[in-house]
């Protein structure tokens, strides 16, 4: 009889990534994370904290961490929670945390996967697929947004001057990874960095 189980894989098994070493631009899939999709209103916010530490976010576009736990503002009404992996404990956390208050968690870490970009032409790169300004001054460090990268929807967050991360659906994460792969190839001169 066929074994049915189902067995998590990472979504780029076998995939060889630019490395700081080769390339200007470093491309790495992020480790595995917990994530959650927080819905609500105002209210959501402040209460939140006492599951996670810090209130959600409510500038547009903002991100706030503490003790390893990022939370990204996407709307006036929906934040992307990311925690190490493991974190199962945080979205029955968050429930408690929002008893009262009309709200949605939803536990997306299987559909997600992540991938960060490091190195002097990473905006650059990702100006390739993205139709976002991502100069320090539009875009700066704890910056993030739901953007299109190609035709694939994404949560772009910046993470430092020369540094991003891309969060995607797992079943586009290969056809992400391979525009990205292709932008970069630009800098390349007879398979050496420009």
């Amino acid at each position: 009889m066929a074994d049915l189980g189902s067995a998590r894989r990472a979504v780029f098994d076998g995939r060889a990534f630019a490395s700081p070493a080769d390339h200007a631009l470093a491309i790495a899939p992020v480790a595995p994370a917990t994530r959650l999709v927080v819905r609500g209103r105002p209210a959501v916010a402040a209460a939140a904290a006492a599951a996670i530490g810090f209130p959600l976010p409510t500038d547009v576009c903002a991100v706030a961490e503490a003790g390893g736990i990022a939370a990204l503002w996407l709307s006036p009404d929906e934040w992307l929670v990311i925690a190490p992996a493991g974190r199962d404990d945080l979205a029955l956390a968050l429930e408690t945390a929002l008893a009262g208050v009309p709200h949605a968690v939803v536990d997306v870490s299987h559909r997600n996967t992540g991938l960060a970009l490091a190195g002097p032409r990473a905006a650059f790169v990702l100006n390739h697929g993205c139709p976002r300004d991502l100069s320090p001054a539009a875009f700066p460090v704890g910056t993030a947004s739901r953007t299109l990268f190609g035709k694939a929807e994404i949560v772009l967050w910046r993470t430092g001057p020369d540094a991003f991360r891309i969060e995607v659906w797992r079943s586009y994460a290969p056809y992400v990874a391979g525009l990205l792969e292709e932008a970069r190839r630009e800098f390349e001169v007879a398979g050496r960095p420009a």
